[in-house]
């Protein structure tokens, strides 16, 4: 009370006005998050019309993308097939580029079987066989598992414990769980987006196979090398032939910029999860990966720079050989890159800055589907445990 007294009625106003101003703010502040918070909720309880099957005015097809894709037509000749390897390689130019589930989309992209068997077979791996009329030491096969690295592709070794026992995935932990098995798989990948395995790698794990089962006094059935580095040679053509992702490109209109709370609000509410890495995850129930949202720029979406990050465009991506169902994929990923655009007021652009018809989209998923169509020819399904192994 005694500063209060030693105050004058001039110092008074000023602070009662600094308080006024305070509240004032604050409340200023509370009233634009809710609002905010509504125009998002409105943006996603809005019935969308779908973008590839109904008409729009000239306006709505301004806001239109040709996803930029490979030119090259999709081989029909079998990869396997060496007398006719009618195959180019032509490598697609990716992108700019890696989600929590929306209720509205419900694709599972899971193939996984109940024997690891079906999930190797010849056409990507060489595969190795190790028979033994007794249980072969875990031991032994612990000095195995410590070379799986040392040949440039991935190695997966499956054993049989005991004759009409299912088969498993040999691991370091399982090995040690049990006593050890009669009868062991290996399987060396052919390639993977850094090219085919070489021939000296595949005969290195020839000769360690075939040290291996001369140690246990096993019997080690191993492919010729030469035809099959051929058929690795071939596959490494046929994926590059397939190796394909779709983009679409949402920029700002007249050199604004999207505000990062926003787009990470929109990225959220519909269904995308931030990761480490910088990039909003679209994710189906068995945490694959459908497509992906990341930054037009070069800064990745920070969690700690959201608050403070301007950008003059958002890019839509899907990886085509490693997403199941891409059809009904793409669709998905199209319609939400309409919602961002409609709601952030952009504009969809190919990687050209050219704005795109629905015949453009409509081309582009023909030739996904084209795509994922000569993966199955090949034995190769888009997004089955095979193609997620050769696509990365």
């Amino acid at each position: 009370m005694e500063i209060l007294s030693n105050m004058s009625d001039l110092q008074l106003s000023l602070i009662i006005i600094g308080i006024i101003v305070i509240v004032g703010v604050v409340i200023f502040n509370w009233l634009q998050q809710q609002r905010y918070r509504r125009k998002v909720q409105a943006a996603f309880d809005h019935e969308h019309s779908d973008i590839l099957l109904d008409a729009q005015d000239s306006d709505d097809m301004a806001q239109r993308i040709e996803p930029k894709f490979n030119k090259t037509p999709v081989p029909d000749t079998p990869f396997d097939t060496f007398a006719q390897p009618d195959l180019t390689a032509a490598h697609t130019e990716f992108k700019k580029t890696s989600t929590t589930q929306n209720p509205s989309i419900n694709i599972s992209t899971s193939t996984s079987t109940t024997s690891p068997l079906l999930d190797y077979d010849s056409n990507t791996n060489y595969i190795v066989n190790v028979r033994s009329e007794s249980v072969i030491a875990n031991t032994y096969i612990a000095k195995l598992l410590q070379r799986k690295f040392d040949f440039g592709k991935p190695v997966c070794w499956l054993g049989q414990r005991h004759k009409n026992e299912p088969w498993e995935e040999v691991t370091n932990e399982t090995n040690v769980d049990s006593d050890g098995y009669m009868q062991l798989k290996g399987c060396l990948q052919l390639a993977d987006r850094s090219g085919p395995i070489s021939e000296v790698n595949l005969s290195k794990f020839r000769d360690l196979v075939q040290d291996f089962a001369s140690q246990v006094h096993a019997i080690a059935e191993c492919p010729d090398i030469v035809s099959t580095h051929e058929k690795a040679v071939m596959l490494d053509k046929f994926c590059a032939e397939v190796d394909v992702m779709i983009g679409i490109n949402i920029i700002s209109r007249d050199d604004g910029a999207f505000v990062g709370t926003k787009v990470r609000a929109l990225a959220e509410a519909s269904g995308f999860r931030l990761e480490s890495e910088g990039i909003f995850k679209y994710r189906d129930d068995s945490n694959n990966i459908l497509f992906t949202l990341s930054n037009y720029e070069s800064s990745p979406f920070l969690p700690e720079n959201m608050k403070s990050l301007t950008t003059h465009g958002v890019t839509f991506l899907l990886d085509v050989p490693r997403v199941a169902h891409g059809e009904r994929v793409f669709d998905q990923m199209t319609h939400l890159a309409k919602i961002f655009s409609n709601t952030l007021g952009g504009i969809m652009v190919d990687d050209n800055r050219v704005p795109l018809s629905d015949s453009g989209i409509q081309k582009s998923k023909q030739q996904l589907i084209e795509i994922q169509a000569a993966m199955k020819k090949n034995h190769i399904h888009a997004g089955g445990p095979a193609a997620l192994r050769l696509f990365v």
